[in-house]
């Protein structure tokens, strides 16, 4: 999640179910096993250095890991992935085993000593929480997605060692998977007394709330192939993320910072325990920061590195991410504390000891992060264009070598074609690419130009018999686009992205190719879906933003030769808006019109509830929170403009 990520976003529990295709998986072809088999040859998988490290410092584990919500629905299931997946079983054929490993060592799970008086308690979410002990309480970094998640690992922390308090939260930086799960540990009561502070870096608020507000329809949808949320949970089907297993389900919350950290070096000290800063902007996340611990030459480095390659543009999308700057403040990390560090840890995976070992490791996330920008651009400026570097650029045998470059969230196929888009965008300077026809009108001409469907199929089932299923993904979609009702078409496509899911060593590739599969054999969900616009992010929204939603849902038919403007006060705020529908467009502006057809008098919390649905507009009026003054026609005409996104949109079908 990353949901942004990182990621991002919460799967609603209807979604998390191990739902059963209607059509069996296929077994993994004999093309499969030998791609498979000469990953097993080429990696080195006689380094066990993570394994050991993944359960150094292990402390204890409840037998069963299953976290309910007060409904009794399931929010995290550990034990799905229990049955299948164990330190002793060789990677099934269906597997990438690079894949595998890391689902192995990702399913360490339970309470962890990082050092004296750091803790982490991993596989209860995508990922990490960990506590600083304080004088008298926890310092709680990352709370994970879910509340239910949260609240669980600080029971069983306080359990094993002892009950105490949580006097501060830091959010590391403005994904969902390390800030949902603050209500399940934090009364918002004693923030706001005093009690308990919560630190993130500058202008969290802001990222934290628009990223899964504004696009945040299209980016949940897309978030369902990239973790496979449909997928069974089995040797062929969801075996892991990357980051973590999968994103538990809980009702993520938000509660605002109460101190926002602005400067590289800045320093707080909380409970007895002093942490220093470094400012992180625009790497992993557009607002982040790592947190260096001087009594304990221990650095936390949020998720700027972690034991994988991660995403310049997550495959759910986002902005493109900045890979240069990404290494920049790796290499700053290095300077400023690479001679003092004895530990380092993060908010996904397991820490890394010893100096040597963690500037060794440090150098080489660094330079993963500089030789895909460096060569990305020397090959765009000898003319090539994204999906030609993404097959030429390969990584030297150092960094290609250690294990935590490999790409089991990003890749560097799909992080070059970021690199090209960063700088390029989406055109490759073809001209013939410039206007070209979409999906849905080039499926049918492709087809007929190639013979028709039947013998189409006939072709792709001959390439299929080849191993040669990336031809055969490329070539099927234009019939599946020709004919949605073609079910040999959808199930030969569907074959094919299956056995691309099956060699995939990202977790997201897999999960992506596997939902294909899932919804060309079993068609379009319907139910569920996965929240975004959650009620403390609603509330956490400023009236721009809010304004801004609202702008781009405004339905430009419904809107046209329509000329209003509506005077909005907040009583609570003291902030009064103009909103004015002109030419099939909303604008907002602070400078407020004399004269409106409509004026309306509330309290932002008052819109908060019509929002989240707690009570109607009308309801609203009537209970005199809601004062209306002018033409309320105008009002209702301007919300029967404003769309409401399907959430099950299609994306393998047209």
């Amino acid at each position: 999640m990353k949901l942004t990520s990182c990621i991002a976003l919460m799967l609603s529990a209807g979604l998390a179910t191990n739902t059963l295709a209607a059509t069996a998986p296929k077994p993994a072809s004999e093309y499969t096993k030998k791609a498979n088999q000469q990953v097993q040859q080429e990696l080195p998988f006689s380094d066990k250095q993570d394994f050991a490290d993944a359960q150094k410092g292990f402390i204890a584990k409840p037998d069963t890991l299953t976290i309910k919500d007060a409904k009794g629905n399931v929010v995290w299931d550990l034990e799905q992935y229990k049955k299948y997946i164990t330190l002793d079983a060789s990677a099934p054929d269906t597997v990438n085993p690079s894949l595998w490993r890391n689902a192995q060592l990702n399913m360490q799970y339970g309470l962890f000593k990082v050092t004296d008086g750091i803790y982490q308690v991993r596989g209860y979410d995508l990922s990490n929480i960990t506590f600083v002990q304080g004088k008298t309480g926890w310092i709680v970094f990352d709370p994970l997605i879910s509340g239910e998640t949260a609240k669980a690992a600080l029971d069983f922390i306080n359990k094993q060692l002892g009950k105490r308090p949580v006097v501060a939260v830091v959010y590391s930086h403005s994904h969902v998977d390390h800030y949902g799960g603050v209500r399940g540990i934090v009364d918002e009561k004693d923030v706001k007394a005093g009690k308990v502070q919560i630190l993130a870096p500058e202008h969290f608020t802001e990222h934290a709330v628009s990223e899964n507000v504004i696009a945040g329809n299209a980016m949940g949808r897309r978030a369902i192939y990239m973790y496979g949320a449909l997928l069974p949970r089995n040797a062929q089907g969801g075996v892991n993320g990357g980051l973590g297993q999968t994103t538990s389900t809980g009702l993520g919350g938000l509660l605002v910072p109460t101190r926002e950290i602005k400067k590289t070096g800045e320093e707080v000290t909380i409970d007895g325990v002093k942490m220093v800063f470094q400012m992180t902007p625009g790497t992993e996340a557009p607002a982040e920061m790592n947190t260096w611990f001087p009594q304990h030459k221990a650095l936390w480095m949020a998720e700027n590195t972690t034991n994988t390659m991660h995403n310049i543009l997550t495959l759910r999308g986002a902005q493109v991410r900045d890979a240069l700057k990404w290494s920049s403040f790796l290499n700053e990390t290095i300077e400023t504390w690479g001679n003092q560090v004895q530990v380092k840890f993060q908010s996904h995976h397991w820490p890394r000891w010893g100096n040597q070992n963690i500037v060794d490791y440090f150098k080489k996330q660094r330079d993963l992060y500089k030789y895909t920008h460096d060569q990305s651009v020397r090959l765009m400026n000898q003319g090539y264009t994204g999906e030609e570097i993404s097959e030429m650029i390969k990584l030297p045998t150092e960094l290609n070598d250690f294990w935590p470059n490999r790409g089991y969230y990003g890749t560097l196929k799909h992080n070059s074609r970021a690199v090209y888009q960063r700088y390029m965008g989406w055109y490759n300077g073809n001209p013939s690419n410039l206007d070209n026809l979409p999906p849905e009108l080039v499926g049918p001409r492709y087809v007929e130009f190639m013979g028709g469907e039947a013998e189409v199929i006939k072709k792709a089932k001959a390439s299929f018999d080849k191993g040669d299923y990336r031809w055969v993904a490329e070539v099927m979609k234009h019939v599946v686009f020709a004919n949605p009702n073609s079910t040999q078409g959808k199930e030969l496509l569907a074959d094919a992205l299956e056995q691309l899911g099956y060699q995939a060593e990202s977790g997201p590739w897999r999960s992506v190719y596997l939902q294909g599969a899932y919804e060309l054999r079993n068609g379009v969900p319907s139910a569920g879906g996965t929240v975004t616009a959650t009620p403390d992010t609603i509330k956490a929204m400023s009236p721009d933003m809010l304004f801004d939603y609202l702008a781009v849902r405004l339905n430009p038919e419904k809107a046209a030769g329509k000329n209003y403007a509506i005077n909005i006060n907040f009583t609570d705020l003291k902030k009064h808006y103009t909103l004015t529908v002109e030419n099939a467009v909303l604008n907002h502006t602070t400078k407020q019109a004399p004269t409106a057809d409509v004026t309306l008098t509330m309290t932002k919390s008052a819109l908060n509830a019509v929002q989240l649905k707690e009570t109607t507009l009308e309801q609203a009026i009537a209970d005199g929170k809601i004062k209306v003054d002018g033409k309320a026609d105008v009002f209702e005409d301007f919300m029967t403009s404003i769309d409401n996104y399907n959430f099950w949109f299609n994306i393998v079908t047209p």
